[in-house]
Parts: C-alpha cells; sequence; structure tokens
C-alpha cells in the first residue's frame, strides 16, 4: 500500500499541490476564479482539493462527504486558514442535502467512479450549478492500467500489477483473497467494480443529462503521478485516443469541464 493511503495529511498535502497547480488553470481558461467564486466539491474528502480555492480569498467554499471522520478532518485542517469563515464542510448524502445556493464551480476529482447510478447523479446535480457555471471531473477510465485502484491493495504486488481489475469478477476476487487482501478490502475493490466508467460512457450520460463538454483532456500520465512518482502530466497521443473503447486503456486520467445547456 502506498503511504498516502494511510498517512490522510500527506494525501490532504498531495491533493491540495494537484488542484493548485493543475486543476485550477485548467479551469481558469473558462471561468474567472476570484473573491466572488462560490465553489462546491462533491465527495471532498478531507478537503484537499478546496485549498486552493480557500487561498484564493473565494467567497463560498463548500465540501460534501458521507464520512463522518473525514469532514470531521477537514473541519479542523481549515479552522486555522486565514479565512476559514468562508469555508463549510457537511456530513451528507447529496440527495438529501438542503442548500438553495448554486455555485460557480462544482468540482468532483477521483469520485465519479465510485458512485451508484451516475445517470440519476448527473441530472441531479445540476441543480447546484449556476447557469454560467462550470462542473469539473477528474477521473481515471475504469480499463485504464490500474482503474480499478489496486494501488491501495495491502500486498505489494498487487498494489503494482496493473490490469488484473477488469478480470471477472469471480477470478479477481479470488486473487484479492488468495493474497490476504481483508474482506472489507475486496468489498471495496470489488464495488468499483460495480460503478466503474469509462471515457465514452462519461460523455454520453453528461450529454443526456443536459451538460455540454466545454473541455477535454485525456492524460497518459495523471497530473496526480506528479506528487505520486514524480511524472509529469502528459497528454496521451491522438494516434491512440481517436480510437473508442481502446483509448480507455491507455488513457490514466480524462479532465473535463461541463456546462449547463442553454
Amino acid at each position: 500500500m502506498f503511504d498516502r493511503h494511510s498517512d490522510r495529511s500527506k494525501y490532504f498535502r498531495e491533493q491540495a499541490y494537484t488542484s493548485e497547480k493543475y486543476v485550477i488553470p485548467y479551469i481558469k481558461d473558462l471561468i474567472d476564479i476570484n473573491e466572488s467564486t462560490h465553489v462546491l466539491e462533491i465527495g471532498c474528502g478531507e478537503g484537499g482539493n478546496l485549498i486552493p480555492f480557500a487561498d484564493l480569498g473565494c467567497e463560498r467554499v463548500v465540501g460534501v462527504d458521507l464520512s463522518t471522520p473525514k469532514i470531521e478532518t477537514a473541519r479542523d485542517y481549515f479552522s486555522t486558514h486565514e479565512h476559514a469563515k468562508n469555508c463549510e464542510f457537511y456530513i451528507q448524502d447529496i440527495y438529501d442535502w438542503e442548500d438553495s445556493g448554486t455555485y460557480d464551480i462544482i468540482i468532483m476529482r477521483d469520485v465519479i467512479e465510485h458512485i451508484h447510478d451516475q445517470e440519476r447523479f448527473m441530472s441531479f446535480a445540476k441543480r447546484f450549478l449556476k447557469p454560467s457555471g462550470k462542473f469539473f471531473f477528474g477521473f481515471p477510465p475504469w480499463q485504464n492500467p490500474f482503474g480499478g485502484h489496486q494501488q491501495m491493495c495491502k500486498s505489494k504486488l498487487l498494489s503494482k500489477l496493473p490490469y488484473y481489475h477488469i478480470l471477472p469478477k469471480p477470478i479477481y476476487k479470488g486473487m484479492l483473497k488468495a493474497f490476504g487482501e481483508s474482506d472489507k478490502k475486496i468489498e471495496g475493490l470489488l464495488e468499483i467494480k460495480d460503478t466503474r466508467i469509462s471515457l465514452e460512457r462519461f460523455e454520453r450520460i453528461s450529454k443526456s443529462a443536459g451538460y455540454n463538454i466545454a473541455k477535454k483532456t485525456w492524460y497518459l500520465f495523471n497530473p496526480n503521478y506528479e506528487t505520486k512518482f514524480g511524472l509529469k502530466p502528459r497528454v496521451q497521443s491522438p494516434l491512440l485516443t481517436w480510437i473508442p473503447y481502446f483509448r480507455n486503456y491507455v488513457v490514466t486520467a480524462g479532465y473535463y469541464v461541463l456546462e449547463l445547456k442553454n
């Protein structure tokens, strides 16, 4: 298992770094980010992705997550921030969250691939986006070498072994069990297999839910890899990405910015 999955403060710092260096510049091509900006992160965890928005003094910085420990940690991390009064964190299922506000920017980084019934979610989430707002997604397509999040495995071999997550479910489960992964870890990894998403499916359900794709980039090296492996982000070659479905095997991250259809 990589240290970042057990050292949550390290993971928090890595999220903040990638968000500041890559996510914010990616979004700023399409929308200004300033002291009047309202930002929402769905599935925020400890809130590392939101630190750069708070640093910019955004008027409202909001995170929502189902995990009580993660939200409590986020509140603790942000309590000493100079713009702490602008930051809010909620332990809430997004479908039950009663928030009447709308946001200039919504972000979801490494979250959509964990959500059940993504079609329902994409339609539901529109209510939180301003008419001129932008919705950022960053996610690994399921078929990429580590699209099953197997890097979280305790086994050193399984955490570094690519592609085996696409094996049939009984074989995949058997491998995880044979190498000593806990029942809880196996359950979590199998759930990711159930909620998997491809680039084509993401685009299809986004358009069906009433969004336009304002911007997209498919990476050979995920921007996350800079903090994980020291690899600078690199866009995948168009020679490989023009082939539908095959592209999912060679793209480690898709970055998208969506906007509402007029």
